[in-house]
């Protein structure tokens, strides 16, 4: 269970927020048990930034998929956490071609210390903050050339020579790797904020991300496919998997799943059974009214054991009757 805050959660009754005042320190909840708290005034209410979904919430036209398209990113956020018992918060990330576009967010924190960009990306999905960054605050050439900060993608960053004799055993291996992760092009952007999708305070973010078990994946990607099947095929670049998921979306515009890395968990504190999904937010309706549909016959997560001794037939005819 992830480590939220502490409090006594309005029921799906409660009037409002604001009858739940003390927010003090952090206790494991599931953020799913907040969805009584949708379109109820919030933002002045005192609730903690992760539940906030009301009037500031980013509007999106879903095209398409008319069950969700009067829905905020906020209240599908909240929707998509109660469908997977998510452990943490769902957030969006957004890059800006100038630093003033960022610092003008509201209640914006800029970091204090260098850091990685998983820390900073944990710091929205883990504590609820809204953060902007400019290639300065981050460690090094690796997470600003994902993002396309500060023009990181130069001839040495390419060679790959500071994870030679790391994470590969030749200059070759290692150039290799540099040249099959999926970045943002340099020169363009200059900063870049994470926040809580319920917060709106991207509106709208390029791309939403939310960590998930294996098994909350599996059942999101079923949503996807609900309608308009595709089949999805995608990368692991090995270490700095951030280029999988974050990097990739943002360049390609599509779902991207990632298995996170050794640094993605040493620092940016990615549980070991946690799976990252990074797509642009108009997914988030279409794979909500799959899910949701998916449920009606019977397919909810977290899925039931049936038993590995037992005969299935009974169970299977419940799904597939008459067929």
């Amino acid at each position: 269970m992830g480590q939220l805050w502490r409090g006594t959660l309005p029921s799906q009754n409660a009037k409002a927020c604001s009858q739940t005042k003390a927010w003090t320190a952090v206790q494991p909840v599931d953020i799913g048990n907040a969805l009584g708290c949708v379109g109820q005034g919030l933002r002045q209410s005192g609730c903690p930034d992760r539940l906030q979904g009301g009037r500031g919430a980013a509007r999106v036209l879903l095209v398409g998929w008319q069950e969700a398209m009067s829905q905020s990113i906020g209240d599908l956020a909240l929707k998509l956490a109660s469908l997977l018992k998510l452990r943490s918060i769902p957030f969006g990330m957004k890059l800006f071609e100038r630093r003033a576009e960022m610092e003008a967010i509201p209640r914006i924190r800029r970091p204090k210390h260098i850091h990685t960009l998983d820390q900073v990306v944990a710091q929205a999905a883990r504590l609820g903050w809204t953060v902007g960054i400019t290639a300065e605050n981050l460690v090094g050439a690796q997470c600003r050339a994902v993002v396309g900060l500060g023009r990181a993608k130069d001839a040495n960053w390419q060679s790959g020579r500071h994870m030679t004799g790391v994470w590969f055993s030749t200059v070759e291996d290692a150039t290799a790797h540099q040249s099959a992760m999926h970045c943002v092009e340099d020169g363009r952007y200059d900063a870049l904020a994470v926040s809580p999708l319920t917060s709106g305070r991207l509106d709208p973010p390029d791309i939403a991300l939310f960590y998930a078990t294996p098994g909350a994946m599996m059942y999101f990607i079923n949503g996807l496919q609900w309608r308009g099947y595709q089949r999805f095929d995608w990368s692991i670049v090995g270490e700095s998997a951030c280029a999988d998921s974050w990097g990739r979306a943002l360049k390609k515009r599509e779902p991207s799943l990632s298995i996170p890395c050794f640094a993605e968990r040493r620092y940016g504190g990615v549980l070991d059974d946690e799976l990252l999904m990074a797509l642009p937010p108009e997914y988030l309706g279409k794979a909500i009214e799959g899910m949701d549909a998916l449920a009606r016959n019977g397919f909810r997560y977290p899925f039931p054991q049936y038993g590995i001794e037992q005969d299935p037939r009974d169970g299977m005819a419940k799904s597939y009757p008459a067929r």
